[in-house]
């Protein structure tokens, strides 16, 4: 693979990482079954604990946990929260492939989060992008001829969520210490899911405590090989590779769950996706976008019961300055 030239190796990264990624949401599909999403999550971020643990205990750097935004923070915290909690339902109850559908709304949504938060200037081009990528949305959904679940409700409570997270990290994220940015969602998932858990509990068999324990491995090396990609590969080039889960889970959804994609379902996609691309490529032009909110937003916006990459980045980032200014 050294061979390659980098743009391909962070693509590949990237297309493994996303596949990572839709078997821990085969597996979140197979739990919803029987578990509340509550619960689900709670032992997502338990078995979780551990692995980010780990990964703070390379930062030797003294200092509090106190964030330097705390309103800002509140408020991406407990967009966190509801990104998990209406992921996880999402994948339980709708096909696989619609759930990512309305999912994949997010970067439209962040586009527009970006101008009131941001100050982001958009202009006609990214601005009908985003009007026909939310078109497709209301392809997927088709108001008046389908029945409209709540299950669709969370998959759009879904992408604004994560897309407001991630515009807020984009905010706050040069500012805030790393383990802030890692932490508080993962604590605050924690602590709800801990005060809901005695009253919808079910008991889990080993078999599927494990699962939830495969879920949070799975994330992590998944963003493990995002995060790597994003080093190896231009963002543009890799930032695309989101899109790829759209084909896991048709095969997943066919191979697991008898479940095929109707037509309106397949076109709304391809909408929704084309607009996707369209405006990570226009912010990749150095006139086009003056904060890249899109491109920044590094990680998915499904869960956040594992770090964001683009916190590992901009940890990385500030690591090396460190070193060049030979701190410790």
């Amino acid at each position: 693979m050294a061979s390659l030239a980098p743009n391909t190796r962070g693509a590949l990264f990237a297309l493994a990482a996303f596949g990572l990624f839709s078997t821990h949401d085969v597996i979140v599909k197979v739990l919803g079954a029987d578990y509340a999403p509550f619960q689900i999550v709670f032992f997502s971020v338990l078995f979780s604990f551990p692995l980010v643990t780990m990964m703070q205990m390379r930062d030797a750097r003294m200092d509090n946990l106190r964030p330097r935004h705390p309103w800002w923070s509140a408020l991406r915290t407990l967009a966190a929260v509801a990104t998990a909690i209406s992921a996880f339902y999402t994948f339980s109850v709708l096909p696989l492939a619609e759930a990512y559908a309305l999912i994949f709304a997010s970067p439209l949504l962040i586009t527009v989060l970006a101008i009131p938060i941001l100050g982001e200037t958009v202009r006609w081009r990214r601005g009908l992008a985003v009007m026909v990528g939310l078109s497709g949305v209301l392809i997927v959904l088709r108001p008046g001829t389908t029945d409209f679940t709540l299950g669709h409700a969370a998959g759009l409570v879904c992408a604004f969520a994560g897309a407001l997270a991630s515009v807020i990290v984009r905010k706050i994220g040069r500012d805030e210490r790393t383990v802030v940015l890692l932490l508080y969602p993962m604590v605050t998932n924690f602590v709800l899911m801990a005060c809901v858990l005695p009253f919808i509990y079910v008991p889990m068999p080993l078999m599927d405590m494990a699962g939830t324990g495969a879920m949070a491995l799975m994330a992590l090396l998944a963003s493990m090989l995002l995060f790597a990609a994003y080093r190896i590969g231009d963002a543009a080039v890799v930032a695309p590779m989101h899109y790829s889960q759209i084909i896991w889970a048709t095969g997943y959804g066919l191979l697991f769950f008898s479940e095929s994609p109707d037509v309106w379902t397949i076109v709304g996609t391809a909408v929704i996706v084309g607009s996707g691309v369209y405006i990570v490529l226009r912010e990749n032009k150095g006139d086009a976008s003056d904060n890249q909110p899109v491109l920044g937003s590094k990680s998915r916006p499904e869960t956040q019961t594992l770090p964001r990459v683009s916190a590992l980045i901009e940890a990385r980032r500030k690591a090396l300055a460190r070193s060049s200014r030979g701190e410790e």
